[in-house]
């Protein structure tokens, strides 16, 4: 028997005794206890503790400052106790590339370069180690800010490793840059046409710069030797650990590989993958998806990740009207409804979900006319649009009408926003990243962070959220802030919106009776501090059916 409060708070020992309530369980227990645990539960928003059963499922709630006796029928609870912390539902990263993210911690991690400068040193580093001949290979640049007020080119590359092989991807994966040899051996010449859904950039005499867009890429990306399955093992499990250690509790993930669902399933049944993984495969995994093939307790296989457009930043995304820097151009469309149709409708007949990436405003628009037509007759497909980024307003309310889940991501916003204007001119930013106007008219909003596209941080995609703002704390003109969401709906684009996005709200979301104890610890009460603090806090511990997988040290 133990007598615990269900917070940690000093009571007297009388004034505790004359409030004790006896709870009594089969089995065994674990008992959590921290400061305060949000629930999000609006019926019991605030506990102060959560009794869990062997099978990781919560038995029952403790309320804050009430004293209870445990009593298990087998031994002693289990305590797990987090003074000074703060506790939630388990946060969800509702879009993200788990072997993406692998990859950037493994590779040349290009991620915060503040200027061409210095990405030609990290490039120049790097090559002294290689033999020539080889290929270098990185990821995560992104030119806004940069003093140079321009992209990387194939001349910077050259200058500190004409005889290797140089391939940079954008952070947006929509975009690389490679320098004279790698554009040389991947049969790119200043005649070469652009590929249908790709672009290559070249300079006002026709030369190729470097910069290949969407599916341009290919013929740099061939040079990038393909990892063999140890390798693609390697980078899930350092992907899952990262993002264990930053509170995640795990993550949907995009644009999933074949070959990736057997290993992923060894993985977790050999204990290394820590978090649940709800996977959007590749077209070509849709028999995977179709089968639920290779899913485990925590893996689940059911999603179509499609390519709509491209990205804004390197103007792939697809709009209406041409770029505003670049009236030649509206972005690229990566697919046709011929082509297109045949996969949805066979998707909607096998119950498959789909994931299709739209962030230009006539993709957007396309995208949901396409499923919707697909889905007239199916029952709670749940199909998405992964990122959702710019939508004329009247499109806006078409997600609350079709139920179509906006999966979006709001650090996007506040870094995306030092360019739109750019891109898109003030009128179109109305309706741009527009958290707050799908949920306004009855849609439902998926948080997430695209990483490695960006840090993978559940902090910096609240602050973002409830902020609008950059990491700073500085917005700009057609930042529109009415468009940032309450602390409370930020919780739930990261914790009951996944759980309802990957078909499991009657399992995880939220903390009460019944539903897996997913948990995120932080050493902050996101729900209270100033916006600015929320960056400062830090993971505390990350708990998955009841079993912490990441504690701090």
């Amino acid at each position: 028997m133990k007598k615990i409060i269900g917070a940690i708070a000093l009571f007297s020992a009388v004034a505790a005794c004359d409030n004790t309530k006896a709870l009594k369980f089969d089995g065994a227990v674990k008992v959590v206890t921290a400061d305060t645990i949000y629930t999000g539960n609006p019926k019991e928003p605030i506990v102060g503790g959560l009794v869990i059963g062997s099978d990781g499922r919560i038995l029952a709630t403790i309320p804050k400052d009430q004293w209870v006796d445990i009593q298990p029928s087998e031994g002693e609870p289990e305590m797990l106790e987090f003074p000074g912390a703060t506790l939630f539902p388990g946060f969800v990263d509702g879009h993200a590339h788990l072997q993406g993210i692998g990859e950037r911690e493994l590779n040349l991690n290009l991620a915060g370069t503040s200027s061409v400068a210095e990405l030609v040193s990290k490039v120049a580093a790097v090559a002294e180690t290689q033999t020539p001949g080889s290929v270098i290979v990185g990821r995560g640049w992104i030119e806004t800010g940069w003093p140079e007020g321009r992209m990387p080119n194939r001349l910077d590359l050259d200058a500190v490793a004409p005889n290797h092989s140089v391939v940079l991807t954008r952070a947006d994966g929509h975009a690389l840059v490679a320098n004279t040899l790698a554009l040389t051996r991947g049969g790119v010449v200043d005649t070469t046409p652009d590929p249908a859904g790709g672009k290559i950039e070249r300079d006002e005499d026709g030369v190729a710069t470097g910069i290949l867009i969407d599916k341009a890429m290919a013929f740099a990306s061939k040079l990038i030797a393909t990892p063999d399955d140890a390798e693609l093992s390697r980078r899930l499990e350092v992907g899952a650990e990262v993002y264990a250690s930053r509170g995640w509790t795990g993550l949907h993930n995009m644009s999933v590989g074949a070959r990736e669902a057997p290993l992923m399933e060894s993985l977790d049944n050999d204990g290394r993958l820590p978090i649940r993984v709800h996977n959007a495969f590749n077209a070509n995994g849709f028999e995977i998806a179709k089968a639920r093939a290779h899913e485990t307790d925590t893996i689940q296989n059911r999603a179509v990740k499609l390519y709509m457009d491209g990205a804004l930043g390197s103007r792939g995304a697809l709009l209406f009207s041409p770029y505003s820097d670049r009236p030649d151009t509206s972005g690229l469309a990566l697919r046709t409804l011929a082509e297109t149709k045949g996969i949805l409708d066979q998707a909607a007949e096998a119950d498959v979900q789909i994931a299709f990436h739209a962030i230009g405003d006539l993709a957007n628009f396309y995208a949901i006319e396409w499923m919707s037509d697909a889905i007239a007759d199916s029952e709670d497909p749940r199909w998405r649009i992964e990122h959702a980024q710019i939508l004329r307003e009247q499109d806006i309310p078409l997600f609350g009408q079709t139920g179509i889940i906006a999966s979006m991501q709001p650090s996007h916003a506040i870094g995306d926003l030092k360019f739109a204007p750019q891109r898109l001119g003030m009128d179109r930013l109305a309706g741009a990243y527009a958290w707050q106007g799908v949920l306004d008219t009855g849609g439902i909003v998926v948080g997430g962070s695209d990483a490695p596209v960006e840090v993978g941080s559940p902090l910096i995609e609240f602050y973002a959220a409830v902020a609008r703002k950059d990491l700073e704390g500085k917005d700009g003109p057609g930042w529109h802030p009415e468009s940032a969401v309450s602390r409370n709906d930020a919780l739930a684009l990261l914790t009951s919106g996944p759980a309802y996005a990957s078909f499991q709200e009657d399992e995880l979301g939220t903390l009460e009776v019944g539903k897996f104890a997913d948990i995120s610890g932080f050493n902050r009460d996101l729900m209270t501090v100033p916006e600015a603090d929320i960056l400062t806090a830090e993971a505390v511990v990350t708990i998955v059916a009841g079993q912490p997988v990441w504690v701090a040290e």
